[in-house]
């Protein structure tokens, strides 16, 4: 059977569905669950897996809230392509980032996959909770969620279509400093004074801030700084994210920024506590073969995109599929289901999730993805030139995937909110 073929058959069978793809995503989007909490979707989605004779292993890499499904031909030779959903909302604000669309785009590409019974390839659905904190995707890589794939793919909403995701790596770090209390006025030569240590280390980085390049960011706050005016504070915590444009020199930036939390308690004689997050969420490192094809499929459904050329600098976000994409070809898309203006992370970006658009968005997104898939699995040079393209700089995705992990952090510590910048 042709690719077109395939294509329309994948599309009449979302068609079919839609109605129910568009009652879960009203449902995700009715019932907002934060990072590693996500049971109703998690319950929900893996459900119309099975109910679709589909196997799902549900709670799977060791995450009670992530799944993954493995459907498709026989042969471990063929080519085999990662679907994936996000779910998790936002403390607060609910689905501001539509997750409940990247959940049920993912979930329509999957399932209308699965019913082509001439799709000569393989097929990884994974939902992957987490991303907007603790780096759901990373810890599940080390699982080894994603190995062998020959491409992953998912599709984020926003507010005008887009070929990828401008991207930033990114890392959070909390530092905590102790010192002694004493009374400020009376006997100040018997304190050390924490506050003293948060202070020299905030000033140490605006220093060091001078002398970073452009596209490098570090910021950040002190979350406590002392009781009283008249106890020398013995306590004081602050937390930063640091950015750069790449996990190479993301690593390179760390640790001159841990240079400057150590030289805050040098300077003060406090104990110093630096706790990075468990893992960067890196940069996109986008498939653009791959990206390509995508782009051609949303536009046959009349889909318009932006120029990426076109966009502001310094309007970029980041995303644990980017640790993704340095692991196996990866796409990123953006899909329009808001007006231009509204962005994500906004109140009013979640009522756009849940409209009519968002529905929209939806159907194609679920199209689109599955087209691509169906191109990455049918068309043997476009996999050939994706892996070209990705082991051209193999050895730095290696650098920076190594560099990414700490070890200890955030999920390992059981805080969930140390970590979290998904798309932010």
């Amino acid at each position: 059977m042709s690719i077109t073929q395939l294509k329309k058959d994948a599309c009449a069978a979302i068609d079919a569905m839609a109605g129910d793809l568009i009652d879960a995503s009203h449902q995700i989007h009715a019932n907002p669950e934060i990072a590693f909490e996500e049971k109703f979707a998690h319950a929900l989605l893996t459900d119309k897996v099975e109910a679709a004779g589909l196997p799902v292993e549900r709670h799977a890499c060791g995450l009670d809230t992530a799944f993954i499904s493995h459907f498709g031909t026989d042969d471990k030779a063929a080519a085999e392509v990662g679907i994936l959903s996000e779910y998790d909302a936002l403390p607060g604000i609910g689905h501001a980032c539509g997750h409940n669309i990247i959940a049920t785009t993912g979930l329509g590409a999957a399932l209308a996959l699965a019913k082509l019974p001439n799709l000569n390839g393989r097929v990884r659905y994974l939902g992957t909770p987490a991303e907007e904190a603790g780096n759901g995707k990373e810890l599940m890589a080390r699982h080894g969620a994603f190995d062998n794939l020959d491409a992953a793919m998912m599709v984020h909403p926003a507010g005008i279509d887009l070929v990828t995701m401008p991207s930033l790596a990114v890392n959070e770090v909390r530092v905590t400093y102790i010192g002694k209390a004493a009374h400020a006025s009376a006997m100040p030569s018997m304190g050390i004074n924490a506050l003293d240590a948060l202070v020299t280390a905030y000033q140490s980085i605006a220093q060091l801030r001078q002398h970073i390049r452009n596209s490098e960011r570090i910021h950040g706050i002190f979350n406590e700084a002392g009781l009283a005016p008249n106890i020398v504070p013995d306590r004081a915590v602050g937390t930063f994210y640091v950015r750069a444009p790449d996990g190479t020199s993301l690593a390179a930036l760390k640790v001159r920024v841990q240079k400057c939390f150590e030289a805050g308690a040098l300077a003060s004689g406090c104990e110093v506590q630096i706790e990075w997050a468990l893992a960067d969420y890196l940069e996109i490192k986008e498939s653009w073969s791959i990206a390509n094809r995508y782009k051609a499929n949303a536009e046959s459904l009349g889909r318009r995109f932006f120029p990426l050329e076109k966009l502001p600098t310094g309007g970029a976000g980041s995303t644990d599929m980017g640790n993704v994409s340095h692991r196996v070809p990866s796409i990123h898309p953006m899909i329009a289901c808001a007006p231009p203006h509204v962005v994500i992370h906004n109140p009013e970006f979640a009522k756009w999730a849940g409209s009519e658009r968002g529905d929209a968005a939806v159907i194609d997104g679920a199209k689109s993805l599955a087209m691509t898939a169906i191109d990455v699995l049918c068309d043997k040079e476009l996999r050939t030139t994706a892996h070209k393209d990705f082991n051209a700089s193999a050895e730095e995705s290696h650098k920076a995937l190594k560099g990414a992990w700490h070890g200890k952090g955030g999920h390992e510590n059981g805080d969930i909110t140390l970590g979290g910048c998904g798309c932010c």
